[in-house]
């Protein structure tokens, strides 16, 4: 591996960061420990300006290369959230809140992007502006949506934006990416019916919302086989069913509530229609009222093509053109860092931390044997797009 020799003398540094991030871990905008301590040491490190509150908590660092003939920015983004899981991992810098887990490596990416803004400030061995920003709320409160609105691109004058995250399960050191999209879109959807209750050993003076509810069920299971091109992608899960109190009486009123993935913009149109108009037909035929409400997440995180090449390239620059899958699969879960991509163009990258626990387990804990990797990924990235004069 070309690792930066740099980053190979203070990996321990980098790591120690690392696990104080992961012993306090904090949620969605409340990163204030995190986002003060990502604040005071980017000062530390000499960095030209921090800026801070944008997004809510949000913290952005602006680094000046040597020169600026070219007039070029660049934004890397790092997450600092964490999770609301009780840790499991039994490590001695695990999380000291009960209820609160670095479980997706979020202390990892905000010590790797650190280390890559301590060398980039002492080197500057550039020519342009790299823009440093560490983002709130990734899981599940649209942090990146939220810095952007605040006017991250434009304030910064960021061109492009690229995003990196960890990976268990491909090789240590092993980077992967796709053109389009690479993450999926994060929809929801809550339904109620109401049908008529009564006593259960007399369901024929009620309207059953119960059966009503496992009819639809099974029936929202064809709208992935049946409506989607079988080329296309798509998940549907119920994840919610909330009724009933007694084994004698038929209820009311069934509760039903699940997500649905897609990786295109027109099939995610389809199943939010098709989904409205199969509850409520099924519910009507049956002598029920059904109520839907479909609640679009996050975007599909869609790599645009010419930065995805780019950022292989400069990926296999560091550990070879055998370690940099360039189409791998997509997955189905969701980031927010789709809200910089719909904003700029950029890549969204993968590197794989070996073997073991899966994001979000409670035995989880980020794999510091890649820290070198990480930060040496982001600095080449900034050196080879804004090359010295």
């Amino acid at each position: 591996m070309a690792i930066i020799n740099r980053f190979a003398e203070f990996h321990d540094e980098i790591t120690e960061w690392r696990r104080d991030f992961h012993a306090n871990p904090e949620l969605l905008f409340d990163v204030v420990r995190t986002a003060g301590k990502v604040e005071e040491m980017l000062k530390g490190f000499g960095v030209d300006d921090v800026v801070t509150g944008l997004g809510r908590t949000g913290v952005v660092g602006v680094i000046h290369g040597k020169t600026n003939k070219s007039g070029k920015v660049i934004g890397l983004r790092a997450d600092m959230d964490a999770l609301p899981i009780l840790e499991k991992t039994g490590k001695p810098y695990a999380s000291q809140v009960d209820g609160k887990m670095h479980a997706c490596g979020h202390d990892g990416h905000t010590a790797m992007l650190l280390g890559a803004a301590k060398y980039l400030a002492e080197t500057r061995n550039f020519d342009g502006t790299a823009i440093v920003i560490f983002q709130p709320a990734e899981e599940g409160g649209g942090g990146g949506d939220e810095m952007v609105k605040d006017g991250l691109m434009d304030r910064f004058g960021i061109q492009e934006v690229y995003g990196l995250h960890n990976f268990p399960g491909f090789p240590v050191g092993q980077f992967a990416i796709r053109s389009g999209g690479i993450m999926a879109a994060t929809d929801e959807f809550f339904i109620d019916i109401e049908g008529v209750g009564g006593h259960a050993a007399m369901p024929h003076n009620t309207i059953d919302p119960v059966v009503i509810a496992a009819q639809i069920i099974v029936g929202l299971q064809t709208l992935v086989s049946r409506n989607v091109d079988p080329l296309a992608n798509a998940v549907l899960s119920t994840t919610v069913v909330k009724t009933g109190t007694a084994t004698n009486v038929i209820p009311r009123v069934v509760e039903l509530a699940g997500t649905v993935r897609t990786l295109d913009e027109k099939v995610r149109d389809t199943m939010e229609r098709r989904i409205t108009e199969m509850v409520t037909q099924m519910a009507g035929a049956f002598g029920a009222k059904a109520k839907i409400r479909y609640r679009r997440g996050y975007p599909v995180t869609h790599n645009a093509p010419e930065q995805t090449e780019f950022a292989a390239r400069v990926a296999a620059q560091i550990v070879g053109d055998d370690k940099v899958i360039q189409n791998v699969n997509p997955t189905m879960g969701g980031e927010d860092f789709s809200y910089m991509l719909q904003a700029r163009p950029g890549a969204y990258i993968i590197l794989g931390q070996g073997q073991g626990p899966m994001l979000h387990e409670d035995t989880y804990d980020f794999n510091d044997e890649i820290i070198p990797v990480g930060c040496s990924y982001w600095v080449k990235l900034v050196e080879t797009a804004l090359p010295a004069a």
